[in-house]
């Protein structure tokens, strides 16, 4: 594995709008480190979200290359690159993306069930993280049965088991008041630092910018 748990190298890209070519991003370069918490803001459209989709190997760039633990995800088949993606990255969304069907604890343990992790592994490593989130009490609880901050909370366990390299936020307290942003925001931080996860968080709260090690501005296609 890279010393770097995620990096971009010269990555563009560039949409189509009727007869016009808009770039979006212009050689962009991101290194990460391992537990190193970056933040990344930009007005609205100023492409946050296409940079994340491309950290994720959810999109590939026009030119330039992503990586993650030193292996590339650009050009990569898309079932290995599904693989390295559930193996060492780890998501948090706005909205928490929870399947209403499955528990909380089942939730959790979703992408180590995907990885292949035996049943009974799979449903003590999420147990445990659940309640070290402290969620403890809501193991069997539903989505529609928790609030808005513990779903989220649920959603910080979820991209965190299995001990990914990294995880992509993409404004996950933009849904929650300011006391529940606030818990989720310093549980993230507690569990970036105690298991030295990388994060990668987009905001548009100038805010939430103190809790991390390094903060960047999407402007013009670049990040300065």
């Amino acid at each position: 594995m890279s010393e770097l748990a995620l990096a971009a190298k010269a990555v563009g890209k560039s949409f189509e709008q009727g007869n016009t070519r808009i770039r979006v991003l212009d050689q962009v370069d991101l290194q990460v480190a391992p537990g190193e918490r970056v933040g990344i803001v930009g007005r609205s459209g100023s492409g946050k979200s296409t940079l994340l989709h491309l950290l994720a190997g959810l999109d590939d760039p026009d030119q330039g290359m992503v990586s993650v633990g030193g292996q590339p995800l650009t050009g990569m088949p898309v079932g290995r690159r599904a693989h390295l993606r559930n193996a060492h990255m780890g998501f948090v969304y706005q909205f928490h993306h929870l399947l209403p069907e499955f528990s909380a604890c089942e939730n959790v343990q979703m992408p180590l069930r995907l990885g292949g992790v035996q049943p009974s592994q799979a449903a003590g490593e999420a147990r445990a993280l659940l309640e070290r989130v402290g969620l403890g009490e809501r193991l069997d609880h539903r989505p529609a049965q928790l609030s808005g901050g513990e779903r989220q909370r649920v959603a910080v366990a979820r991209a965190l088991v299995g001990d990914p390299l990294v995880v992509l936020a993409d404004e996950p307290t933009g849904n929650l008041d300011s006391d529940n942003a606030e818990q989720v925001l310093s549980l993230m931080c507690e569990l970036s630092d105690e298991r030295g996860v990388a994060f990668v968080i987009v905001t548009h709260d100038d805010g939430m910018l103190t809790r991390m090690h390094r903060s960047l501005r999407l402007e013009d296609g670049h990040l300065r």
